[in-house]
């Protein structure tokens, strides 16, 4: 019964929050410094996520040759800015981490 509860609640909870942005369309006009920044949102998110992925071994900050995923990470960085192909990026970016794993 307590997990159908919560379930419940965080459903409406959701609902709510979903609706709320609907409701409101055209009605509310955030401030132009909130407009200007909202294309930044999804990569702060996208960077909160994987970064701890890629500079963390085991709960330490690692920028060695012992942590392959940074090493990917920087590669499939520079390949996007330099070709921006996303299959070319995650392509070049496994092959990297593959090639390290390999060897070390």
């Amino acid at each position: 019964m307590n997990l159908w509860f919560v379930l419940a609640t965080a459903g409406l909870i959701t609902f709510a929050t979903r609706l709320s942005f609907i409701a409101m369309s055209g009605r509310y006009r955030p401030p132009s410094w909130f407009v200007a920044i909202l294309p930044y949102v999804p990569i702060a998110a996208l960077t909160a996520l994987i970064a701890p992925d890629l500079l963390l071994v085991a709960g330490q900050l690692s920028l060695g040759l012992d942590n392959p995923r940074f090493w990917a990470g920087l590669v499939a960085i520079a390949v996007a800015v330099w070709r921006r192909n996303i299959l070319l990026t995650i392509g070049c970016g496994f092959a990297v981490l593959w090639g390290m794993q390999w060897l070390v």
